[in-house]
């Protein structure tokens, strides 16, 4: 891989392959690797075992990959991101 990532960067980049509904194009927006560079690095930062259970899990999953999806929504967030982030309540 091209790209020199930090261990907290690998660690987050693993997290989100984990995660069902992050795609693919998130990690690539986020830390600019594509997908079979994020497969490379699951499969040099797993353990074997680990590895193939994750391939098996996102192999065809329509969540993985923005374009196969069937519901549309905003740039990776929850919908009630935006609630969040609009919080009144004042930091005090």
């Amino acid at each position: 891989m091209s790209i020199s990532l930090t261990t907290e960067q690998i660690d987050r980049i693993i997290e989100m392959a984990w995660e069902d509904r992050t795609p693919f194009e998130a990690i690539r927006f986020q830390f600019g690797i594509s997908e079979m560079e994020t497969k490379e690095l699951m499969r040099d930062q797993l353990q074997y075992s680990s590895y193939k259970l994750w391939r098996k899990r996102v192999t065809n999953r329509k969540t993985k990959h923005q374009k196969l999806r069937n519901f549309s929504e905003d740039r990776f967030k929850c919908k009630q991101q935006r609630q969040i982030s609009n919080n009144k309540i004042s930091k005090r």
